[in-house]
């Protein structure tokens, strides 16, 4: 029983950390973020696994892993509420091409990523030519220029 509940505890903190952490974080990964990840990761195996280094145990925690996973999905789909608090909703960061600082900085979004985005997606190289920024569910900025 052990092996279900020590990666069920695991899965649940780091999925609270990472939605602490803001959409942005997992949108654009630096190598920074690369690396903390990859030392996450080390540092939760010892308390996914426990003592038992065997093939049986680490069979039921990925079993745990992926069954929570989908387990997720499900509530998901399910309760819109769920949804919303695992994946928020997409917010405007801009209007008419003035950025919406409170909301930004709350988000950890400034004007240097929207401008980033819409170079990318239309070539846009001034915040006035941006009608609407807006940061998706999953840290992805979507622009809609002005015409």
């Amino acid at each position: 029983m052990e092996s279900v509940i020590r990666p069920a505890l695991v899965y649940v903190f780091v999925l609270v950390l990472l939605r602490l952490t803001g959409k942005r974080t997992l949108a654009q990964i630096t190598t920074f973020d690369f690396v903390l990840l990859l030392i996450i990761s080390e540092a939760t195996q010892q308390a996914l696994i426990g003592e038992d280094n065997s093939m049986i145990n680490c069979a039921i925690v990925v079993a745990t892993l992926i069954g929570l996973n989908v387990l997720m999905s499900l509530l998901k789909q399910r309760w819109r509420w769920f949804d919303r608090l695992l994946d928020d909703i997409p917010l405007v960061i801009v209007r008419d091409g003035k950025p919406l600082k409170d909301r930004m900085d709350k988000a950890r979004v400034d004007e240097d990523d929207v401008l980033d985005a819409a170079r990318e997606a239309h070539g846009l190289e001034r915040m006035d030519q941006i009608r609407h920024a807006i940061l998706e569910r999953d840290g992805e900025i979507s622009i809609i220029p002005r015409r």
